[in-house]
């Protein structure tokens, strides 16, 4: 008696907690469709992303469903209630079928998402690379004049003679080098002028110069470009691949168990009608 307890205690166990694995998925699945959304194709590739990583949880409930039927089998005398093997079974086999359709379907979303990532990041560095010849062209005609190229020489001579003036000071020279406030950058650049003097005069023709500074600044914005889409294709590399293969592997395994289950289901019904023929 005891036994027969615990054999129908542990069986209703399973098959609750497989039945109510199975429909919070499927709860899952209609709280996340809605509202659908079916030509964006960033909610696709979200609700698709979804769907792969709580894909296990309706796997795990057809396991512990089965599993509750099968302590059944031990104890012919007790009731096993709803048999709910073959809309599982089916249930797997439809969800292969979606897991299937994920697999290009999420690899060609990825992929028009990053196309228009690669886009947008390249219309933002050309913007950005005509604001910057725009700007060299306004001060170029500004510092034509021979008034703008004297003030111009006259800040360079300033500045000269500030850092002459650091470099031939050991004690305030040691005192820069040594001031943590001071940014490494910045220490490296008094190092090279202290070794080389004419590597200031070069550097203060440099930050002085107009067309100098704003190839600088292109140069940065291209450099800037590159690394955006390169962050861009990596990120939808990684997810796209991550992403596909557990679909594919979803829907490997959903397709065995519902094929393979609903084969054995025709199986045991045709022998059970042959023998019943025979009798």
């Amino acid at each position: 008696m005891v036994n027969r307890l615990a054999t129908v205690n542990t069986s209703r166990t399973l098959k609750v907690v497989g039945i109510i694995l199975i429909l919070s998925f499927l709860v899952d699945v209609l709280i996340l469709s809605f509202p659908p959304r079916p030509t964006d194709e960033r909610w696709l590739v979200g609700l698709i992303t979804a769907f792969v990583d709580r894909g296990i949880v309706p796997m795990v409930g057809l396991g512990m469903l089965f599993a509750g039927h099968w302590v059944d089998s031990f104890d012919d005398s007790s009731p096993s209630g709803v048999d709910l093997r073959l809309p599982a079974l089916i249930l797997s086999t439809i969800l292969g079928f979606v897991f299937l359709a994920f697999f290009p379907l999420h690899l060609n979303s990825v992929r028009q998402i990053t196309d228009g990532d690669v886009k947008q990041v390249e219309a933002r560095a050309e913007q950005a690379e005509g604001q910057v010849n725009s700007q060299l062209q306004q001060v170029q005609a500004r510092l034509s004049s021979d008034q703008a190229k004297a003030q111009i020489q006259k800040q360079r001579d300033q500045v000269k003679a500030q850092f002459t003036e650091l470099l031939k000071d050991d004690t305030r020279y040691k005192q820069a080098i040594e001031n943590p406030s001071i940014p490494q950058q910045q220490k490296d650049l008094l190092k090279k002028f202290k070794a080389d003097p004419k590597a200031l005069d070069k550097f203060i023709a440099d930050q002085s110069d107009p067309t100098q500074l704003a190839t600088q600044r292109l140069t940065q914005i291209r450099q800037d470009k590159e690394a955006a889409i390169k962050r861009a294709k990596d990120s939808a590399f990684k997810s796209g691949l991550r992403v596909s293969i557990s679909s594919l592997l979803l829907s490997i395994g959903y397709s065995i168990i519902g094929w393979t289950g609903l084969r054995s289901k025709g199986a045991t019904s045709g022998g059970g009608k042959r023998k019943a023929t025979a009798r």
